[in-house]
């Protein structure tokens, strides 16, 4: 008996530490979530003073900024990245993966505007070579969601094609669609989601004609566009 109370309440205190471990978690996480979508990039730091906990615990549970902004965007996308196709074709599948992940984007737009913001300095930073210890923030999510969506597609396609279209849809699929269509075009919600909405139908067309052969013509126009933009000075930066 004096056994079998010692373990259960050894298993008291193990699972009243995970309850405090999981609220201090959760107190640092929507902190740092107020935090970017105010549209700051928080330190790991700066999210331990808005929690109020110590820097010492802080970096418990977040070891670098890197890890506190995954965290933060992993928290962000939510149901994105539970998605699951039902099985129809490449561009339905496509279609759904847009209509679903589009809203949740621009509901947490100034977070992942802010995560983007993290990677673009520590771009500058790696160049400059005063990135130092940090760990490399890297985003990725879309790799999985696109080639999963894209995945009929796999069956017509040589393995290379099939990267190639996934990869042409992530310049449609991602905050970066909202930089561009609504802040540089000055687009409503609706209206980016439905131009983001008809290139992806584009691409998955384009992809679909060159697996009934249509490839040869589209990739000798390809390379002439390629050649001759190479060839062609740019003029403008920031387009």
């Amino acid at each position: 008996m004096v056994v079998s109370r010692q373990r259960n309440t050894a298993t008291t205190i193990q699972g009243a530490e995970r309850g405090a471990k999981a609220r201090t978690r959760r107190l640092m996480l929507d902190a740092a979530i107020a935090l970017m979508q105010s549209g700051m990039t928080p330190s790991v730091t700066g999210v331990a003073e808005t929690a109020g906990v110590s820097r010492a615990t802080a970096y418990r549970y977040f070891p670098s900024q890197a890890a506190l902004v995954h965290a933060v965007v992993d928290e962000a996308l939510g149901p994105i990245l539970e998605w699951a196709p039902n099985n129809g074709s490449a561009g339905a599948r496509v279609a759904d993966l847009l209509a679903t992940a589009m809203p949740r984007i621009e509901e947490f737009e100034a977070t992942f505007k802010a995560s983007l913001r993290l990677s673009l300095e520590q771009w500058a930073q790696r160049r400059a070579g005063t990135l130092g210890s940090e760990p490399q923030f890297t985003r990725g999510h879309r790799v999985d969601l696109l080639m999963n969506a894209t995945a009929p597609l796999a069956a017509r396609l040589t393995p290379d094609q099939h990267l190639r279209v996934a990869q042409a849809l992530s310049l449609v699929f991602g905050v970066e669609v909202l930089n561009v269509l609504k802040d540089i075009w000055g687009l409503s919600s609706h209206e980016a989601q439905n131009v983001a909405q008809w290139a992806a139908s584009a691409l998955i067309g384009a992809a679909e004609a060159e697996a009934t052969g249509g490839h040869k013509v589209e990739s000798k126009i390809a390379a002439e566009r390629t050649k001759d933009a190479s060839a062609t000075p740019a003029h403008k930066e920031g387009s």
